[in-house]
């Protein structure tokens, strides 16, 4: 059913702003054929993604069709609202008709607002924001630095020079400890092999510890396990690390694995005087956490929607989904990602690291 609706809903989109579109060109109709075509053949590329074509293509074709098809659906989304609006205005009597038909004016300013727009959007998910987080504790003896990461989503466009640059970024931190909370890999594995991005993670100064995305199952697990075992990262999959004499990790394997151990489970093979960290990456049943007595809960997963108003939709799905929150004790944060699916653009939500400090209490 959500997949007959993710089809059907952009293909009447597609045929509302392709009317629109074919109204406002002030053409002939054999180059708005043409616009039409282009605008059909940009989302229709978004299949070749989902169906690994792009794994058989050669890269930098590869790497095109899946920026324009993953663009695509983005770009469609706000001409969508933007010709509703226009519609609206229309009814309320506004906005004449005049504005909606053959007129090189409203062509050249949708045009421009489009591009201002989604230049933004670039430019938003490229700065990426440090997030500071401080819980104190009287579980710690001494300061522990944390850099949280979710959702790197390293493939065919958060590429390995992409991820030196965040590499370097997390290195100035200059933590005890880096935590991911799932989801490195984006979809295809065949970039990260070809480009050799594990040695990339060699180049970390603090060890890493990670748990399981719905993504490397996307991926295919097994790919994803050597991935991460080549990467040197340390995978807890449904199990536990004792990082020192006052933290432990459990991390838990994704959500798409309906078998996976119930953290209760895991929570009570800990020794509760040690400040204790769990791994999820989604931010499903927070409760969960809370009774089993953990002190911080960090996922990520949501993306916060990457782009606005889709923001919204995520806020009301998840208890929480974006930022810091408390249930009793415990503490979360649901990250809004490293990195991103898709098109890279982020409107109305950001890219962060958190850089969390655990400090005793005086």
């Amino acid at each position: 059913m959500w997949m007959i609706l993710f089809m059907l809903l952009p293909l009447l989109a597609m045929a509302y702003i392709g009317w629109h579109i074919w109204c406002l060109l002030p053409l002939k109709w054999y180059f708005k054929t043409i616009v039409i075509i282009l605008m059909v053949t940009s989302f229709l590329l978004l299949f070749a993604g989902f169906r690994r074509a792009t794994d058989s293509m050669p890269m930098p074709l590869a790497i095109g069709v899946y920026e324009i098809g993953t663009s695509s659906i983005f770009i469609l989304l706000y001409l969508f609202m933007l010709f509703l609006l226009l519609d609206l205005g229309r009814l309320v009597h506004l906005v004449p008709r005049t504005l909606l038909y053959s007129n090189w004016w409203t062509t050249g300013g949708i045009t421009l607002f489009m591009f201002a727009l989604f230049l933004y959007g670039h430019l938003n998910y490229k700065h990426k924001v440090r997030q500071e987080l401080t819980i104190t504790s009287n579980k710690v003896t001494k300061p522990i630095k944390a850099v949280l990461l979710s959702d790197l989503h390293l493939g065919y466009h958060n590429r390995r020079d992409e991820l030196h640059r965040w590499i370097d970024l997390i290195n100035g931190e200059k933590p005890d400890v880096i935590l991911i909370a799932g989801d490195i890999i984006d979809g295809s594995l065949r970039p990260l092999k070809e480009q050799r991005m594990y040695e990339e993670f060699s180049s970390l100064k603090a060890p890493v510890y990670a748990c399981l995305g719905n993504h490397e199952y996307f991926s295919g697990q097994p790919g994803a396990l050597q991935f991460y075992k080549d990467a040197g990262i340390h995978l807890l999959m449904d199990s536990i690390a004792v990082i020192d004499s006052s933290l432990v990790i459990i991390g838990r394997d994704d959500a798409m694995n309906m078998r996976r151990k119930p953290l209760a489970d895991l929570a009570k093979t800990i020794d509760k005087s040690m400040f204790t960290i769990v791994l999820d990456h989604q931010p499903h049943h927070l409760e969960k956490a809370e009774k089993a007595g953990v002190d911080f809960q960090f996922s990520g997963h949501t993306h916060r929607g990457q782009v606005w108003p889709i923001s919204w939709i995520t806020d009301a799905i998840y208890e929480c989904s974006w930022g810091s929150y408390q249930r009793g004790k415990t503490r979360y944060y649901v990250s809004s990602g490293m990195g991103i699916w898709g098109g890279m653009f982020r409107i109305g939500t950001r890219s962060e690291y958190i850089v969390l400090e655990v400090r005793g209490e005086k």
